[in-house]
């Protein structure tokens, strides 16, 4: 069991530039308001952080600025979200080349899904490549990896944690009612990471609890101590405001300016996603009045 996978785990926004760079001072301010919030490690790289088609030097770069952050107050996990397990393999030794402690992986998703076998045997051959443990992101909704599967990984050595998303609460619940004792099992699905906790999840790595870390972790609190009320009063804030992110569509620039709408700066989507339009950003601003969560009024 790793003891330290536990907690607020925000999956960081990578911020781009106009001519979608890297901006590096963005992203360490940003890690550092996540940890000054409460973070007990977080995730660059990721789904959140537009992590799909990023090179290897870039996951590299978001590696190192993330470890150099952090100073090692918390744990920092490199996100890769490959199709083959040769791309799998070198964009997490890029990682791990940057220092990081863990990494969070997809299953291959392109068109074809793999077997249980071949996710063992894909799991084990990063695993021993990189020799760093592995969380398994298990949020494409089209190839979930299944309970049955998941305790084939776990049994073969080839993972160390589930970060289970996919809108799949039904299988955070069999997870957790089957290794929840034994391997750590991560919450993904934003709007219910309150019934998750009181299951039994150990922590969180959700898109929400980057956009409002400090509501993630009195919830996640809230829980630990059996304060139901202050519990529902946080999971309420944070249902309005996925509501408003949340969709097939436009989700990297609705995220970038609910953060940036909190006055911290976020950067850019890269293209092909696109900045929250107009309407976007309406909606966002509602979300937050009602949730009574406070604003920059520059934005």
């Amino acid at each position: 069991m790793m003891e330290w996978l536990k907690g607020i785990i925000p999956p960081l926004v990578t911020p781009f530039d106009q001519r979608g760079k890297i901006d590096k001072t963005a992203l360490a301010a940003e890690a550092e308001f996540q940890i000054s919030c409460g973070a007990t490690a977080f995730c660059v790289s990721g789904s959140t952080g537009e992590g799909a088609g990023l090179k290897p030097q870039e996951i590299a770069d978001l590696c190192a600025t993330g470890v150099e952050t952090a100073r090692g107050r918390v744990p920092v996990i490199g996100g890769v979200i490959p199709d083959t397990t040769d791309e799998a393999i070198e964009l997490s030794l890029a990682a791990k080349q940057a220092g990081v402690k863990a990494l969070q992986i997809t299953p291959p998703h392109y068109l074809f899904r793999p077997g249980s076998n071949e996710l063992v045997s894909y799991y084990s051959r990063i695993k021993e490549a990189t020799g760093l443990p592995i969380i398994l992101y298990n949020v494409i909704p089209w190839a979930q990896v299944s309970a049955e599967a998941i305790g084939q990984l776990f049994n073969a050595g080839a993972i160390d944690g589930v970060k289970q998303s996919g809108s799949n609460m039904h299988l955070i619940a069999d997870l957790l009612y089957r290794f929840g004792k034994t391997l750590p099992i991560l919450s993904a699905v934003d709007d219910l990471l309150y019934p998750s906790f009181v299951l039994g999840a150990r922590g969180a790595v959700a898109a929400i609890v980057t956009v409002l870390p400090k509501e993630s972790v009195a919830l996640y609190n809230a829980v630990q101590k059996g304060d139901q009320a202050t519990a529902l009063e946080m999971h309420g804030k944070l249902l309005l405001v996925w509501r408003a992110l949340e969709g097939e569509t436009g989700f990297p620039g609705r995220v970038k300016y609910a953060i940036a709408l909190q006055g911290r700066p976020a950067g850019l989507p890269r293209h092909p996603q696109r900045a929250a339009n107009e309407e976007d950003k309406a909606v966002v601003r509602k979300a937050f009045e009602e949730a009574n969560i406070p604003v920059n009024s520059a934005h």
